[in-house]
Formats: structure tokens, sequence, C-alpha cells
């Protein structure tokens, strides 16, 4: 049931009609309402006596069970694992239309192909009727959706009835053993589809292929523009020419266009894409066309793991180490374990692919769980950029940028290339402050300042989403004298315009591109070539490729230097060198400036001089010492309340029931940002080292904490395999 109870609820079966499978829809009586089931058994006897239960008001999937049994199945892992209420895990198994008493699977969309008279119409010439004959055509070897046909010009549906009219063209429902067939594209121009391979690509791919049928796991560890994504598409071809299906999912809808357009390029056809930024029915379609065997190739990001694929053979995860793939509210799943564990039961490869991979996996290849293929030299030939690290203390800086860093977005645009300016934190100004006595805009709601946003003359809350206007005069002395400390990437915006005033500036970040399409669009703009400036935040890391851009000013990144949560450093490492992997990737060498507070940084200094591979390793000898993950396991038990005191209570309470056994419990512990929307944040930590031992002691706790009283006053959660504070 669709509520947040850790249980499962007993019902009898409809009074008339046929049995019911597992994985089937019911709508049943749960209080006063009705609401959207899933059947998850099927059994002869219940807990509860016979006159307590109800039966199913209505069976919403009559043909077939919506969820099949291997699905099911991983679902009822996920809910034990992760610890989580049945029915929230199996929410996010359904699009959301279907999570509603009233929601049907849509029909098969339509094909259409030639009749007998068609092709003896095609046998005479054109005639008057050019336009016509040119969708004929079109249909001559083998039938086309009506996106297909929508390449036929404007008028494509008026002529499509013409032909349809003289019996040329029939239509017909659009099953998945009579879908469209990929074209694979051998021989167009070299640029338009495969690179030459690498012999490091070969080797990955081999080795891949080579590992057979069944279940194995690839750690694809290759720098940026080593071509990873050429390694999916080789991967990729022989398993949906032999009729399977095949999953990608990327972090960031952003990455989703780019993706797109390359393998519809060499495929033939567009993959079916599902993400949270699509209209539900657009999320609907693209589910039933995987779910019925239509959608050979899925993309998308985190939640489109648990779409229903009959034919699943292959699953790639790119950018396995990015942190969106961990859910960090309601359903705390992390996509990278769940795929793995998905292809496992499935018998089918998993490939995770990263220039920085998580500490995670880099133990799980060391331990012989992952096979490793490392991609060292960039596709292209293109050497690593070159770095220089600026000394801020010594160093004259222009609304955070220093000089010898705007000297050098000079003559990068003199020379006709591009530059990025990264900084990972958006709004004018992180902090509006009064110059004469110190009064500083505060959420009211957060332990957090208000970061100002010039442009719209407010002040809003990063954290919680409060807003309010930028005020005229200082609320406490009243002082003409409020200034932004501090930079943020409309600032850098503004200074690089003044500085800059014929150039194209372009700025990334959520403020910039919440429009649809806004992003796409950018970006193409970028790829034209033309010499610009790009500021942004982390969305400008993630996987997109610039070939002309050879300059990247890191503004300053030392914030995790001094970070309590001991992830930190790794997320520094991988952040620095995934923004620098923009820089130099096509035949013109890259320059990557770091501007620091920092310098002699032992983790800087090694990052940059010894690369990713050394840093991770001296991270993870670092953590062994420490017993932190990955070489240990954890779990939080999460509360918040409005009242501080309500928290405590509970954790202390939630402390002293915790079972006996090998699991370390460290707390009350509060949340690095203690409080954010009104309510008050804290956690119990438990760690062990042995996975099997925690989740047993886990299971135990979880039935105590039921039965707390203090429970109904706060809002509480385990966040199993947590990835922050």
């Amino acid at each position: 049931m669709p509520v947040p109870l850790r249980e499962l609820f007993d019902y009898l079966p409809p009074k008339d009609g046929p049995s019911v499978l597992p994985g089937t829809r019911v709508v049943v009586p749960f209080g006063s309402r009705q609401l959207v089931g899933v059947v998850v058994a099927a059994q002869a006897e219940s807990r509860l006596p016979m006159d307590r239960l109800l039966p199913i008001s209505k069976v919403l999937d009559q043909a077939k069970p919506l969820l099949d049994s291997e699905l099911l199945g991983l679902m009822q892992w996920c809910w034990q694992y992760y610890k989580h209420a049945p029915g929230d895990v199996l929410q996010a198994a359904l699009p959301p239309a279907l999570r509603k008493v009233r929601g049907v699977l849509p029909d098969a969309p339509l094909q259409y192909g030639l009749t007998a008279t068609g092709l003896e119409r095609l046998s005479l010439p054109a005639g008057r009727a050019k336009a016509q004959y040119a969708l004929l055509e079109c249909l001559r070897f083998g039938a086309k959706t009506e996106d297909e046909l929508k390449t036929q010009g404007e008028r494509w549906r008026a002529k499509l009835s013409r032909v349809m009219e003289q019996d040329w063209v029939v239509s017909e429902p659009l099953l998945a053993n009579k879908g469209a067939e990929y074209n694979f594209v051998e021989n167009l121009p070299l640029l338009a589809t495969a690179f030459e391979l690498t012999a490091e690509q070969q080797q990955a791919i081999s080795a891949i292929q080579s590992a057979g049928q069944g279940f194995s796991s690839h750690l694809l560890d290759g720098v940026t523009g080593s071509g990873k994504t050429e390694v999916y598409l080789r991967l990729l071809q022989p398993v949906l020419q032999a009729g399977q299906q095949a999953l990608v999912l990327v972090p960031e809808i952003g990455l989703t266009p780019q993706l797109i357009r390359r393998f519809h390029q060499r495929l033939g056809w567009p993959p079916a894409v599902l993400h949270s930024g699509l209209s539900e029915g657009e999320r609907l379609s693209a589910w039933e066309a995987a779910r019925s065997g239509r959608a050979r190739l899925l993309l998308g990001t985190r939640s489109a793991l648990f779409t229903p694929m009959p034919a699943l053979g292959l699953i790639v995860l790119d950018e396995e180490h990015d942190a969106s793939f961990k859910q960090q509210d309601g359903f705390r799943y992390s996509a990278r374990d769940v795929a793995v564990k998905r292809a496992a039961e499935l018998k089918i490869p998993v490939v995770l692919g990263s220039a920085t991979p998580s500490l995670e996996s880099i133990n799980n290849a060391a331990s012989g769980r992952y096979q490793r293929h490392k991609l060292r030299q960039r596709a292209t030939k293109a050497a690593m950029p070159s770095w220089q690290v600026l000394d801020l203390r010594q160093q004259i800086t222009i609304n955070g940028l220093a000089t010898v860093a705007v000297d050098a977005i000079a003559a990068t645009l003199d020379r006709g290339e591009q530059a990025m300016v990264f900084l990972n934190r958006r709004g004018y100004a992180p902090v509006l402050m009064c110059g004469q006595c110190g009064w500083h805009g505060r959420c009211q709601r957060c332990e957090a300042n208000m970061t100002w946003h010039r442009s719209l003359r407010r002040l809003s809350c990063h954290h919680c989403g409060s807003e309010k206007p930028v005020p005229r005069f200082c609320p406490e002395c009243r002082a003409d004298d409020l200034v932004g400390i501090g930079e943020g990437t409309q600032q850098l915006e503004t200074s690089l315009r003044q500085r800059f005033p014929d150039t194209v500036i372009w700025r990334f970040d959520r403020d910039s591109t919440r429009g649809k399409g806004v992003l796409e669009d950018q970006i193409d703009q970028v790829r034209g070539g033309e010499p610009c400036i790009m500021v942004g935040t982390q969305m400008l890391v993630k996987g997109h490729h610039f070939p002309a851009v050879t300059l990247v000013v890191v503004v300053n990144v030392d914030q995790a230097l001094y970070s309590a949560d001991y992830r930190a450093l790794e997320r520094l490492g991988q952040t620095l060198l995934q923004v620098a992997g923009r820089a130099g990737r096509a035949d013109k060498p890259g320059r990557v400036l770091l501007q620091t507070y920092e310098p002699h940084s032992q983790a800087l200094q090694l990052l940059i001089t010894q690369g990713y591979e050394a840093y991770s390793e001296w991270l993870l000898e670092d953590r062994r010492a420490a017993g932190l993950p990955p070489l240990s396991y954890q779990a939080q038990l999460k509360a918040e309340a409005l009242a501080r005191e309500d928290v405590m209570t509970f954790l202390e309470a939630a402390a002293e029931c915790f079972p006996p056994g090998k699991s370390q419990l460290w707390g009350p512990i509060p949340a690095l940002m203690e409080k954010v929307a009104g309510r008050y944040r804290m956690y119990l930590l438990v760690q062990a080292s042995s996975r099997t031992e925690l989740h047993r002691q886990l299971d135990g706790w979880l039935e105590q904490l039921k039965s707390l009283t203090a429970a109904r006053k706060v809002r509480w959660a385990m966040d199993v395999d947590p990835q922050d504070m």
C-alpha cells in the first residue's frame, strides 16, 4: 500500500472474477479511502482473522500483472535492504500516472506500412504526386511510426491521410515483436559515426564481451575525454542486434540530449527517455514502451532503474561516482548498488563508468568483485590539461577572480578559443552584510545565510527555498551600507561582462537554465565553437564535451578542505578532475588555473601532481586506518522535529533499545546543518565491519523503534549506506 508503514497488508480476493497474480495493481479500501496497491504474494492463510479482512474492490490489470516477477523480487530486496516501507518502494517502480485509481496503460502506438497496392504504385513513375510518392518511398523497406514519418515535412499527416485513402498504406499497432529494427550505421563519415578505437578502448571492449552472457560487473575507469561513451556504444550494438534490451543511466537530465543525439545517430533509432523533467504522459509512454519491449534502449536518470524490461541484456551506469545516484529522502537507495543487484539477479553484465570512480567501486575492483578497465589516454590523442595553482594570499582579486586569471581569459579569447569559470555557488553573493554593524541576512528557518540574488532583488535560502525582498537599509542600525560578501555565479557573470563587453557570456546554473530546453540551447551554442566565456556551477562538470574550451578557471574550492564530512576530500578530487577535464579535449592544449588559499595542501598537491588514481589510493588508506566506509558499513537513524528536545528524546530512547551485537553506535549527532526549514535534524550512526551483522541488528532495532512513544513527535527514517552527514 502507498503508505509510510513498514508492513504488508492482507486482503481477500475479489468476490467475482479470476485470481489475482503478484505484480497486479488493485484498488482496495484503506480506512475511509480507496487506494491503489500492488499485490506481492498470494497465500491460503492470514495472520488476521478472516472476519477482519476486506475484499479487493477492483483489479486494474486484468490482462497480466503490471510488474513481472523479476522486478517484484528486486523491489522486495530493496525494501528489506534499505529498511523502507514496501508501498513507497513499489511506488518507485510505477510512473505517476499508474499510481492513481483511474490510471490505465496507453494504447500501443501505430506504425504504417505499405499494402500490396502501395507496392504496385511504387513500381510506377511518381507523376504529379511527388510528395505522396516520397512518403511511399519512405515506407519501401519497412513500416514506420509517426515519429519517423515527421521527417516528411510539416504536412506529413495530410500526405499520410491521402495515401491511406488510396489503400496504399495501412496502420497497425506497433507490437514488441514488430518494432522497427535498429539500423546500425557503419559507412557514414568518421566524425558522424564511430571514432577509431584506441588500444585501451579495444582492450576494454574485448575484456567485457569475453566475460560472457552471465553476470559480470565492470568498472570502466577512463580519464575525461578517453571515449567511455564510444565503449558503451560498441557494447550496446551487439546486445540490441540480438533483440535484447539495454538500460543506460546518467546522473543528470542535462546529459540526456547529447546522448540521445549520439545514440540516434549511431543506432538509427532514438532511445526511449525517462526522467523527472518529462510530463506525466511522456513518462508513461516511455515506461510502457520499455515494459512492452517496443523500446530496446532506455536512457534515463536514477528512477529509470526500476522500469520493467522483459528482455534486458545490459545495464550501463555513466558517472557512477555521482552523488545524485543516491536518493537522499524518502526511499533512500543507491542506484549504482541496485543496478549491480538487478544485473546479478538477471545474470547479465553491468558496466559502471567514471573518470573519477567512487572509493566504493575502487575497493570493489581491488577485492575482485568488479573487473577494472583503465583508459588513460584521451580518444583524440590530446594531452591532459596542465595545472597552475594561484595562491590567493599573493594575488590581487576583483569579484573573486585573480588578475592573472582574468588576463588568461583575455588571451584565450584573443586566440579565438573558449574559457570556463567554475564556482559551485549560484546567486550574486552568499551573504548580504551591513558594513556598519555587521548584520547579515540569515534564514529564519535554517542555520544558513540567505543568498543575495541581485537581479531579482531577493534574498533566497538555497536549503529551504524561503525568500524575502532585499532591505533598502540595514534592519538593525538603519545604515545605508549593505554589501555582498563573497562571490556567486551571477556576480562573476556581471564582472566578466564589464571586463569583456563584446564577448558572449553564458551562465550555467539552476537559476539561468530553469526553462525547458534552455540548457540544451546554451550547450548547442557553446558547441558552435565561437569564442565565449562560460560561468557555471556543478552543472558544467558532468560529461559535457566542449571542443573549443582550452582554459578552465576554478574560483575556489577550499571549503572542502575544512569540512567535517569525511567524504569531502573524495568529492573535491572528483569535482576538480571533472571540471578540469573540460579543457583541451580537441587539438589545442588545455590549461587549468586553480585559485586557492591553501596552495600547499597535501590533498591538492597529490591530486594535481600524481592524478586521481594515486589520490584515491591515499584516501582509501586514510579510510582504512580510520575504519570508515568502504572498509566498513554504516547506517543512520535520522530524526527531525520542530522542537530540538523532541529529536533528542527520541534518539536517546532509540539508543537505549539498540540490540546487542558487534556493531558500534554513536550519537545523537547533529547534522552538519542542524536546522533546515524550521526543523531540527540529528541522527544516530551505526557502524559495523560486517554487513550481515549490521543488518541483523538493524532489523531487530526497527521492531523496537515502532513501539517508542517518543517516535510520535518526530519524523524518522533509516538510511542504509548513507552518503551525507
